[in-house]
């Protein structure tokens, strides 16, 4: 089953596809990652009644209400899925839990054996499991106002894999790191499995209603170095080729899909380089690049996301204008969807939120 992006009443509308498309606006739209989340007290409540977060996540009543909450509170632009990146590998077969106040812990798949385990890409079995994500699509799509964009969204290849290697998330992804050196074929199989995976997940989103995907490659500042005596550079070989091959995948079964690709922790260099390496329509940017020096090395038909600083945010005041004026600037004639340099923090206070969006908007 084929579909096309961006179908549904309104949708030459919503000024997100809008900018997706090539079209600066002033002022830019706007949403945040993890903006349905633990700062605001109807998310912390929620939360509690679902019980694991996994539940939260899998179950689309609640699903659905804690993605709209930031909707209804602040009128962001963009509604984002609220999901996990770890259910792919939960769908493959691999315990997957999270520890309050820790976070996501997997049985660490240290070698051959654990992968052979792991659920061939293909099996049914594997969106049958994710089947109440499509659902909680569905109902978002149905329930949001007209003018705002649906997100969809799932981990980059690499940093899945990570997670999927080192059981969790380490400063230096050294378990990730040292299969790399170790093995590096079976890395690849790792990656190849999770690009097939990815693409059918995110093409049965699109299915669903969304109108547009995101693509997080949250550990791309710690890819592993290539083998010896091979060619290629990491980046390209762990981070932008795999998800190249997902861009290309998707689209080939959803005509014109628009894809936002964020790199985080890539550095100017591997930012500039997302957009012409995957044939992603957007770049997130993250808090450390200089947006007005990346903006100077695209095109401009290049599509910009993000960069504030999510501790600028919980600052607030002056300081907080004062980087909503400098992101407007650097992206001044350019389409632009504003948003955070990476996800809100749970101590950010609503106010400041709200003063954000006034500033921006106003």
């Amino acid at each position: 089953m084929g579909g096309t992006a961006g179908a549904g009443r309104g949708a030459a509308e919503r000024p997100i596809l809008r900018v997706l498309a090539g079209e600066a606006l002033s002022p830019p739209p706007a949403w945040m990652m993890r903006q349905a989340g633990r700062y605001l007290p109807e998310y912390r409540a929620v939360r509690a009644e679902a019980g694991s977060f996994l539940d939260l996540c899998y179950n689309p009543d609640f699903a659905t209400e804690v993605t709209l909450q930031p909707i209804r509170r602040f009128g962001f632009e963009a509604s984002i899925l609220f999901s996990d990146i770890l259910v792919v590998p939960h769908a493959l077969g691999q315990d997957v839990r999270f520890v309050e106040g820790e976070g996501p812990r997997l049985d660490p798949m240290a070698g051959r054996p654990e992968f052979d385990r792991l659920i061939e890409a293909g099996d049914p079995r594997i969106m049958r499991h994710l089947a109440p994500v499509f659902e909680t699509v569905g109902r978002l799509r149905a329930e949001l106002p007209a003018e705002t964009t649906l997100l969809g969204f799932c981990g980059a290849p690499w940093t899945v894999a990570s997670y999927m290697i080192g059981g969790r998330g380490t400063p230096d992804l050294a378990p990730a790191r040292a299969l790399a050196a170790r093995d590096p074929a079976l890395l690849d199989a790792l990656i190849d499995r999770l690009v097939a995976v990815s693409i059918e997940y995110l093409v049965r989103q699109f299915e669903a209603g969304a109108d547009a995907v995101q693509i997080f490659e949250s550990h791309a500042g710690s890819l592993p170095d290539v083998p010896a005596g091979e060619t290629g550079d990491a980046l390209a070989r762990w981070s932008l080729e795999p998800i190249a091959r997902m861009v290309s995948g998707i689209r080939a079964r959803v005509p014109g899909a628009k894809i936002i690709v964020f790199a985080r922790g890539s550095g100017l260099e591997g930012h500039a380089r997302v957009a012409a390496e995957t044939g992603a329509d957007a770049v997130g940017v993250d808090w450390a690049v200089d947006l007005k020096a990346l903006r100077a090395r695209l095109p401009a038909s290049v599509v910009t996301q993000g960069n504030l600083h999510p501790e600028t945010l919980i600052a607030g005041g002056a300081a907080l204008d004062a980087a909503v004026d400098a992101i407007l600037e650097a992206t001044a004639g350019t389409p632009h969807i504003f948003n955070l340099g990476h996800g809100i923090t749970p101590q950010t206070p609503i106010a400041h939120v709200e003063r954000m969006l006034a500033r921006l908007r106003g």
